[in-house]
């Protein structure tokens, strides 16, 4: 009889152990399940940061090579001016020198 009872306590014993083991897996089943969903959010979010990084990046480079693009142009108006302010700087004196 008590033969009986040790096994029944031990079958119990072993139901309860594999209880608390099928817990212990179904808790770390959830915890990986809620780091694949932070991991995938948080590179969800890095790519959008990055997006946006490197799309002011070629906005920068666009607006840079387009201004050099156009600089010859702006170096030239203002040179031509300084020519014209030179040459009327010239007909000035020689106004003064013919009066």
């Amino acid at each position: 009889m008590q033969s009986k009872l040790k096994d029944t306590g031990r079958m119990w014993l072993w139901g309860f152990l594999a209880v608390v083991a099928l817990a212990q897996l179904y808790v770390v089943r959830e915890l990986l399940a809620a780091f694949v969903l932070f991991a995938l959010g948080f590179a969800a979010l890095a790519f959008v940061v990055a997006s946006l990084y490197m799309l002011q990046k070629s906005w920068e480079l666009a607006v840079a090579r387009l201004a050099a693009l156009r600089q010859p142009v702006i170096n030239m108006a203002s040179v031509a001016n300084m020519a014209s302010v030179g040459t009327m700087a010239t007909v000035s004196r020689e106004n003064q020198k013919a009066a």
